[in-house]
């Protein structure tokens, strides 16, 4: 259900009200940017009209899988795995993460670095409202020496123990090749259910765009969106320049 205002003005009146400007710029400028503002005050709602439609999603699926992880600290002194329970901590609301680190893989996916890179500075911030995983096929101290390599700080790491938990949330193509994913769980009353996963990688892609999560949690694809030339058509980060 959608929680905000019925009421918003259009968002035409809004720019004209605003009266923005930029130094020495056209009146064909002005005119565009105008215009422009207008979609992006539009984008703007949209986005908060799918968060709120996401808020209200019904309960998910009952998570009973037989999962097992084990976590960084397991790389030091060694422990039995655990279940999703204990990936909760002391939170309600865990998202997890799923890189592309398998076994098979000499070095990490460019893709995967990028956005934990980022991810990582924001770690601290999010972790005060929501438990934080980030689950790899490769065995834990693989995932920890990158880690290191990397200069993460705030990233909690895990490996899946027997691959149960990335196969059925979709962390495994059908090829048995990782694969990036993310999914966010909740607990009830000591019930876990699953609450969202990013769905679009099942959506055929359209016409000269790759299938990407919306909002996109890349900071680096949305700087670029945000430049003359965008994100371009060729490339694509790399782990090391």
């Amino acid at each position: 259900m959608d929680d905000r205002p019925t009421s918003l003005q259009p968002s035409e009146q809004l720019v004209q009200k605003g009266k923005a400007s930029q130094p020495n710029e056209s009146n064909a400028y002005r005119k565009a940017r105008a215009a422009l503002l207008a979609e992006e005050i539009e984008l703007r709602r949209h986005i908060a009209r799918v968060a709120a439609q996401r808020r209200a999603l019904p309960p998910g699926g009952e998570v009973k899988g037989d999962y097992q992880f084990l976590g960084e600290a397991s790389s030091v002194q060694g422990a039995n795995p655990t279940g999703i329970d204990a990936l909760f901590g002391d939170k309600d609301t865990l998202f997890v993460y799923n890189w592309m680190y398998g076994p098979k893989r000499a070095r990490p996916c460019p893709m995967c670095t990028a956005f934990l890179s980022s991810f990582n500075g924001n770690a601290d911030h999010i972790k005060q409202r929501i438990a934080l995983a980030i689950i790899g096929l490769s065995p834990i101290e693989r995932q920890v020496a990158f880690k290191v390599e990397r200069g993460w700080k705030n990233l909690p790491l895990y490996f899946d123990v027997n691959g149960n938990f990335s196969r059925d949330y979709h962390g495994i193509m059908d090829d048995s090749v990782d694969k990036a994913s993310i999914n966010v769980f909740f607990r009830r009353d000591g019930v876990i259910r699953h609450f969202w996963g990013a769905e679009t990688g099942f959506v055929e892609a359209e016409p000269g765009e790759d299938p990407t999560t919306a909002p996109d949690l890349m900071p680096l694809w949305n700087v670029l969106d945000l430049t003359p030339d965008g994100r371009g058509t060729n490339w694509y980060p790399s782990i090391t320049y």
